[in-house]
């Protein structure tokens, strides 16, 4: 039997990456591509999911429209030809994930401009029109971070997708400096001695070029859209114990040591908004092993909320430690649930939890993520919640018996109403409003739907209002008889 969770949290980042790079929507057109996400969306929302990361840029492209780099191979099956008929996934995805009430954050990989699989590149391609700034590793090209230009082109390129799209988030996976392959090495020698900057080693350099890009980024979209929150998803493991003593329990490529990304310092300058490291790996693995691992990042990258990529797939088929008979699912919500700085989960991938691997998607429909919840509070972009609603009134229309309210007033982005929170409590009951299973209803729409039986059941309606970083207002009551 599977175990039920302590309570429900109020506010959990409930994240779903949909990845282009595998192929699954290449050639398939606009309609059936469509269908595909339509479901898909459908059923994560249906599994409690309130956040879609999807890619938009897996190698210095575009699944959107942009003046600026070519539409990708991965939605076409050609780089550099658009889609026909003509349609623009990014501007649907946000569409479509707000209609559901959900969060849409725009997934790029900054530097990769070539993947393996990629024979033909488009004449304005970036490595066709810029080849000096990129280099080959590993049958891949990448821009080179060492190169200052390079890093005003990725802002120019997000600059476009967060000031011409309504998307929530900006979201960069674990690809900085390449991951390490046997016999290879990166051919930036000269750079490094034309461009130290007087730094003496070659791995601080490469750790200070990726620096100057995650704080640049980070300028870049928060001064065109203070509200869109910038995301960061690194390799699970930040350093070994055998590296540093800052390092955990483990053995295996190392963020800082590998691939030059200083992700703590990145959460401890405050360069992003959440942080979603990939522990992907089951409880008990030898060089890797969870339990170690979500401690040790609940530990030290507690200066901004701390979310958990986590591998439906592998966390289905690995056995539960205490019991056999089961798999590992709920023995990491548990440790979700014990850690105080974890705020959410990310899964890798939403197909996988769709299709309902080992009943994952089944689990977080029944029991994890079975009440509605808020995003994670982020005050350090905006803590002022919105005014109260106003004019909360029951009224009979031809629809049936429906809660109006009026939006309260606001100006600007952070004390304008963007949704209300619609809770409900029996008469006499305590009206506690941080447990998400008296939520009613999340909505977009100052009213809602009242489900009318008899009218002798007595109960308390009450609205909050949030803004676009989910800060709540106070409640408004109001007593129904339905």
């Amino acid at each position: 039997m599977m175990a039920i969770v302590a309570e429900a949290q109020k506010r959990e980042m409930r994240g779903a990456w949909i990845q282009c790079v595998n192929g699954q929507f290449q050639g398939m057109g606009k309609q059936r591509m469509q269908q595909t996400l339509t479901y898909q969306l459908d059923e994560l929302k249906k599994d409690g999911v309130n956040v879609i990361i999807f890619q938009v840029r897996p190698e210095c492209d575009a699944l959107y429209e942009s003046k600026i780099e070519p539409w990708s191979r991965f939605l076409t099956g050609k780089q550099g030809v658009a889609p026909s008929p003509y349609w623009d996934p990014l501007q649907w995805m946000v569409d479509e994930c707000h209609k559901r009430g959900m969060e849409l954050h725009a997934w790029i990989n900054p530097y990769r401009a070539k993947t393996k699989g990629t024979k033909q590149l488009a004449a304005n391609h970036i490595a066709v029109r810029q080849p000096m700034n990129c280099f080959a590793y590993d049958e891949m090209f990448l821009l080179n971070p060492g190169i200052p230009e390079n890093r005003d082109y990725i802002c120019a390129v997000v600059k476009d997708i967060v000031s011409r799209y309504d998307v929530d988030g900006l979201h960069m996976d674990d690809y900085f400096y390449p991951y390490p392959v046997k016999g290879e090495s990166i051919p930036d020698d000269e750079l490094f001695l034309e461009r130290s900057n007087g730094i003496k080693d070659q791995g601080d350099w490469r750790r200070y070029n990726v620096n100057l890009f995650i704080e640049q980024v980070y300028k870049t979209i928060h001064e065109t859209k203070p509200w869109v929150k910038v995301g960061i998803s690194p390799f699970g493991i930040y350093r070994n114990r055998s590296t540093s003593y800052v390092g955990s329990n483990t053995n295996g490529t190392q963020n800082y040591d590998d691939l030059y990304a200083d992700v703590l310092m990145w959460v401890n300058n405050g360069w992003l908004d959440y942080c979603v490291p990939q522990i992907y790996w089951e409880i008990g693995h030898k060089s890797a092993d969870y339990d170690t691992l979500i401690k040790w990042w609940n530990q030290y990258a507690a200066a901004r909320p701390l979310i958990i990529g986590e591998d439906v797939e592998r966390t289905a088929k690995a056995r539960d430690l205490k019991n056999p008979q089961v798999h590992q699912q709920a023995a990491k919500m548990a440790l979700h649930r014990q850690m105080n700085n974890v705020q959410g989960t990310v899964l890798w991938y939403a197909k996988a939890a769709v299709d309902n691997i080992g009943n994952y998607g089944g689990n977080l429909r029944n029991v994890y993520w079975k009440y509605p919840a808020l995003q994670p509070e982020m005050p350090f972009i905006d803590n002022k919640a919105p005014k109260k609603i106003s004019k909360l009134k029951p009224i009979w229309t031809e629809d049936g018996y429906v809660l109006f309210w009026t939006a309260p007033k606001g100006e600007n982005w952070n004390d304008k109403a963007v949704k209300y929170v619609v809770y409900r409590f029996r008469k006499g009951e305590r009206q506690d409003f941080e447990n998400p299973a008296n939520i009613f209803a999340i909505t977009q729409q100052p009213f809602v739907k009242l489900p009318y039986l008899n009218g002798s059941q007595k109960w308390v309606y009450a609205v909050t209002a949030l803004d676009r970083l989910q800060n709540e207002s106070k409640a408004v009551k109001k007593k129904v008889s339905l």
